[in-house]
C-alpha cells in the first residue's frame, strides 16, 4: 500500500511485537528475558523476534558462542519508535486506566511526571491544536490523491 501507516503496521502492527519493543526499551534484550516479562509461547517469541530483524527494528546478536546464545538490540529504525510508544502509554492513561497511571513518563533529573505530546519540529506548535491536517506527499498515488480530494470536496474545499 502506498499508505505511511499502513507499512507502519505491517512492521509492528500485531500485539506481541509492539510488547517485545515496549520490553527492549525498558531494557531487555535475551530471548528469556522476553519470555519472562511476556509469559509467550517460545514459537511464537521466535516468529516475532525473527519478523523484528527482518524488518530492520532489532538487531540479533551473538553473545555466546557455546551454547549459541544471542541477544536483540535496537536498531536506529527500532529506537525512532519510541514516541510512538510514548505516544500510546500517555494514551493508554488517559483512556484506559481508571485505577490510575501503572506506568508513567518521567523527568530523569527530578522524577516529575511528564506529559509527552507531538510537536511540529519547525515552529514547537502542538500537533494536537487543530491547525495541522494530513495531506498527499509527492509520492502520493493517484488513490490516495483521490482520498483527500473527496475529503476536501466534502469540507466545500
Amino acid at each position: 500500500m502506498n499508505c505511511p501507516i499502513a507499512r507502519s503496521l505491517e512492521r509492528v502492527g500485531e500485539w506481541w511485537s509492539i510488547l517485545i519493543l515496549r520490553d527492549a526499551f525498558y531494557g531487555l534484550t535475551r530471548f528469556d528475558e522476553f519470555q519472562k516479562s511476556l509469559n509467550i509461547a517460545p514459537n511464537m517469541l521466535t516468529r516475532r523476534l525473527n519478523g523484528l530483524v527482518e524488518s530492520g527494528m532489532l538487531e540479533k546478536r551473538q553473545y555466546s558462542e557455546k551454547p549459541p546464545r544471542y541477544e536483540y538490540v535496537l536498531t536506529e529504525r527500532g529506537r525512532d519508535f519510541r514516541p510512538v510508544i510514548l505516544a500510546l502509554l500517555a494514551w493508554g492513561n488517559k483512556h484506559f486506566a481508571p485505577e490510575g497511571e501503572s506506568v508513567m513518563l518521567a523527568d530523569k533529573e527530578t522524577g516529575q511526571r511528564v506529559e509527552p505530546v507531538l510537536v511540529d519540529a519547525a515552529t514547537g506548535r502542538p500537533i494536537m491544536d487543530g491547525g495541522f491536517e494530513t495531506a498527499p506527499g509527492p509520492a502520493a498515488d493517484e488513490k490516495t490523491r483521490a482520498r483527500f480530494a473527496q475529503r476536501d470536496a466534502r469540507h466545500g474545499r
